[in-house]
């Protein structure tokens, strides 16, 4: 039988597995090379999770294990540089260690993308010695944001002012609002420096905000005239994040990240070839959007592993058969079947989504400025969307477990709050997708003016490419919707018009992700055989696609595109597909690759859930000759690896 691993021809892909196959489809066709180091190292030993009903560490003593995890990451990488300049290896670093330590993916993801990745995209006048940042003698974090400006980072009030006597800069926080606000700049996990993000004043003129060096902590303490305080406790990870502010901090010139946004020369003169100040601050922060596909390979990587827990648990939680029949799982039910189905194919189009927008954007960074600007809109809208569905599969794997699923040892609830976090971080979900919302309302407009649309005779719900011209026309209504509100606005404030087209053009963007995610599910299943793995692909295709079909039918009808038969008939066309997944449930979660030691450390993830509460000085077990091991007989069992490998859990 051949795996991942091998090299696939003709005759060996008839032979492929289907999980193996889905699992390919998941995570892409080069899945070993990108998630086999990744998948390998959060199975050994630094990265497992202590077992049992005991207390869990505090936070405190979770930051200080992410740091520790942190430091053996960097350890077994062949250059700390790789993750910083691979887009794919950040993404795949991400999906495999948030569900592992949504803290430990936080600080990996600061340090080594938007620390390390700004200062090895940007030039500098003077060679710049990064390997304190590389071995982790110094760790490196990221000041953007202040108490004052979020989504709004380009108005920063932190100054750097540039001293021509000194040849380089003074560093001020003005005004309590212009604190820097959430960064990881604590001296917990050893030394660190930071990029922070400050408005370069030269000779009195504001030239924009760019990025500057600065160390911050020594071992124990904030560095003088550096004041660092942590923040009130948060939900989510145990991450320190603090309110940073300067006194006039003095920095080199060489601190400046300069580049085609800015620089100022060794004849001490400022130059740019950007011109305006927004557009040297996008140019700062490019690795913002970087760090959204790192959101979302979060998320996608939390939801898959909180899905498979609740499917594992479902078939081995029995609740009573009935009268007189013998105790049955608990996903026999659709009440418990259905949810985990519909979050399948949920899960399912998320993974898809992630991988067409890194796909996307890492051709267009290749490719230059050209497709860049569509590229970066569709990472925002996967973004959004990924995040926000995460959140739905985890709550909703979480409630299908019950109180277990509440347990902290059984893994699930430092994820639901996880996802709370990518939701807000590079950039709030709602500030995007209003980005995003005002750059395809005017694609709509230009495109509705070029080409009026026509109305097609009502498809068969049946029919994929039927499914997906629904899709797009979704999206169309919406867009136009917030057109024609747009055009009845009598003036031209654009808050105005933007508050009148914003209801209808945010439901637009949810359905051009929607159709972006439907159509790699159809790319997904034109590159797969005929046979099993094709049939459940297409099963989970078609059930995303009816589901927001049927949300949106009423439009659909009185558009023209669905009959009031087909719109009577899609509750049953789900259930029967509901029917259709459920009984390959097990097998589908089987796709993500979970390592058998991640699953271990979760005890309801096996049959044996209830050891893990086991009492050795309890009555039954004092009674008895034989004393059950208690927490050490946690499940842990032999199970499938990465590409067919076998890998053997500890104990």
């Amino acid at each position: 039988m051949t795996t991942l691993l091998d090299t696939e021809g003709p005759a060996q892909a008839v032979a492929r597995p289907v999980t193996d196959r889905l699992t390919r489809v998941l995570l892409g066709p080069d899945a070993h090379r990108e998630h086999g180091f990744w998948r390998r190292l959060v199975a050994t030993e630094p990265f497992r999770r202590p077992t049992g009903p005991a207390p869990g560490p505090t936070p405190g003593e979770r930051l200080a294990l992410a740091h520790r995890r942190l430091r053996v990451l960097n350890n077994a990488l062949d250059s700390a540089a790789r993750p910083a300049s691979d887009a794919r290896a950040l993404a795949a670093m991400h999906e495999w260690l948030a569900p592992v330590d949504p803290a430990l993916a936080t600080v990996a993801g600061i340090h080594y993308n938007l620390f390390l990745g700004s200062l090895l995209d940007h030039d500098s006048d003077h060679p710049r010695d990064l390997s304190d940042f590389l071995a982790l003698r110094r760790m490196g974090t990221f000041l953007c944001t202040e108490v004052a400006h979020g989504n709004d980072a380009a108005a920063v009030e932190t100054t750097a002012a540039y001293d021509p006597d000194r040849d380089g800069f003074v560093l001020h926080t003005p005004h309590a609002g212009a604190q820097k606000f959430m960064p990881n700049t604590s001296p917990a996990g050893g030394p660190k420096s930071g990029l922070v993000a400050a408005r370069l004043v030269v000779e009195g003129v504001d030239q924009g905000v760019f990025l500057f060096l600065v160390p911050l902590t020594d071992a124990t303490r904030a560095l003088p005239g550096i004041r660092v305080r942590l923040l009130p406790a948060r939900m989510g990870s145990p991450v320190d994040h603090c309110l940073t502010s300067f006194d006039s901090v003095f920095v080199p010139r060489g601190a400046m990240l300069g580049g085609v946004q800015g620089r100022i020369g060794e004849d001490r003169v400022f130059r740019s070839d950007t011109e305006g100040r927004r557009r040297r601050f996008l140019v700062s922060i490019r690795r913002v959007t970087a760090g959204r596909i790192c959101m979302s390979a979060s998320a996608v990587g939390s939801a898959r592993a909180t899905l498979a827990v609740a499917v594992r648990y479902g078939g081995h939680r029995f609740v009573s058969g009935g009268r007189g029949a013998p105790p049955v799982p608990v996903s026999v039910h659709r009440s418990h079947h259905g949810p985990l189905a519909e979050a399948m194919s949920t899960v399912f189009a998320m993974s898809l989504l992630h991988r067409r927008a890194l796909d996307r954007w890492e051709r267009a960074e290749r490719a230059g400025a050209a497709d860049r600007a569509a590229a970066e809109r569709l990472v925002d809208v996967a973004k959004g969307w990924i995040t926000w569905q995460a959140r739905s599969v985890i709550v909703e794997s979480r409630e299908r477990c019950g109180a277990q699923g509440l347990l902290e040892h059984n893994g699930m609830t430092e994820l639901v709050t996880g996802v709370e976090g990518a939701i807000t971080a590079e950039g709030d979900n709602l500030a995007i997708h209003s980005r995003a919302a005002v750059s395809l309302l005017m694609d709509a407009v230009r495109g509705a003016r070029q080409e009026p649309s026509d109305l097609p005779v009502p498809g068969d719900l049946a029919d994929p490419r039927f499914l997906g011209t629904l899709l797009e026309r979704i999206e169309q209504l919406w867009f136009a919707r917030a057109a024609g509100r747009t055009a009845r606005v009598a003036h031209e404030d654009p808050k105005e018009r933007w508050n009148a087209a914003s209801g209808p053009a945010l439901r637009g963007v949810e359905a051009h992700a929607y159709r972006h995610a439907a159509e790699a599910y159809a790319q997904a299943l034109e590159e797969l055989p005929e046979g099993p793995a094709r049939d459940r692909l297409g099963e989970l295709a078609r059930l995303f696609a009816l589901r927001w079909i049927a949300r949106n039918s009423g439009d659909l009808l009185a558009d023209g595109r669905l009959t009031a038969a087909q719109v009577e008939g899609l509750t049953d066309a789900v259930e029967q597909l509901i029917a259709a997944v459920a009984p390959h449930l097990q097998e589908l979660a089987a796709a993500f690759a979970l390592p058998g030691e991640l699953l271990a450390d979760w005890p309801i993830a096996g049959p044996r859930y209830t050891d893990a509460y086991d009492d050795p000085e309890a009555s039954w077990n004092t009674r008895s000759a034989e004393t059950p091991t208690g927490l050490s007989g946690t499940f842990r069992e032999e199970t499938p690896g990465f590409g067919g490998e076998s890998v053997r859990p500890k104990g």
